[in-house]
């Protein structure tokens, strides 16, 4: 999901009033949406090496939800915060104008438009502005909308290393896509088409006609068939749903075949994150649990 905002006054105006604060959605407990609050924080500022952005646009992703929530607590361990959230504000993928930029930064200027990955830059993305070190921003292509951009930047990545990454596709292979009208399951069935794979797609019979749109080259509406229990079989499966078991879905997989878990219910995770490397050493296929690298 993402969420966009009316201009605020930019810090270096030419009225000559230069805000030192801004407007941030914050938390300082873990728990639901209850705990959010907006609040007037200082405003960043940018180092010499760091790109100071108007935020225009930015997503809700799964991510922050774990984040928000403090579970599983795996998040807590990883990202420092075992009783309370370290970074008080959340948020991993926006997109905005510069409005300042470091000494020390030749490749961006104050009005260019660009999309930040903030996941390993302490967060921040609720906010009207984020001060962001110049290597985890890109420029963003004009004809694309600030909204869209926003959406890009955690599925897309997600969905493409994935693939080319973890699951080493290779043009001409057969792709089971499982949750493929998700953020990562949209990306990654076009990824995957991109690079050449007949792609099969899952997802609910709402979803049918946008997954053919985007291309999968065949769709199974999983309320009606259990993919699990087809005679195909597949040289790799991206799963961002977690609906079946490893086991069930090396049913389907070719006897060299790669299984990528990208998302799912917490249960899954951990059972693929344990069980992964043992069932892999059973034979020749392979299961591995993705993890972002931004």
């Amino acid at each position: 999901m993402t969420t966009a905002k009316q201009r605020p006054e930019s810090p270096h105006s030419t009225t000559g009033h230069k805000p030192t604060t801004m407007m941030a959605v914050v938390y300082s407990e873990y728990g639901g949406p209850e705990v959010l609050r907006v609040d007037e924080v200082e405003l960043p500022t940018p180092g010499d090496d760091d790109v100071l952005v108007r935020v225009m646009a930015r997503s809700v992703n799964a991510g922050d939800w774990h984040l928000l929530r403090g579970t599983p607590f795996l998040v807590r361990l990883v990202y420092g915060g075992y009783r309370k959230p370290k970074f008080p504000i959340l948020g991993v993928d926006v997109v905005g104008r510069v409005e300042a930029v470091g000494k020390n930064v030749a490749d961006f200027q104050s009005g260019d438009e660009v999309v930040a990955d903030l996941s390993k830059n302490g967060f921040g993305g609720f906010a009207e502005y984020v001060s962001v070190p110049a290597s985890a921003i890109v420029h963003k292509p004009a004809p694309v909308s600030f909204e869209a951009a926003a959406a890009t930047p955690t599925a897309g990545v997600a969905a493409l290393q994935a693939l080319r990454g973890v699951g080493k596709l290779q043009s001409g292979e057969a792709v089971l896509v499982n949750g493929a009208s998700g953020g990562v399951g949209t990306f990654a069935v076009q990824i995957a088409k991109f690079l050449g794979a007949e792609v099969t797609a899952v997802c609910s019979t709402a979803k049918m006609k946008t997954v053919r749109a985007i291309g999968a080259d065949h769709v199974i509406d999983y309320t009606q068939e259990d993919v699990t229990e087809r005679e195909a079989e597949y040289d790799l499966i991206l799963d961002a749903a977690g609906t079946h078991s490893m086991r069930a879905y090396a049913r389907v997989l070719r006897p060299t075949g790669r299984y990528v878990f990208v998302g799912g219910p917490t249960r899954r995770f951990v059972t693929a994150l344990l069980a992964g490397p043992m069932l892999s050493m059973t034979g020749e296929q392979r299961f591995r649990t993705f993890m972002l690298n931004p």
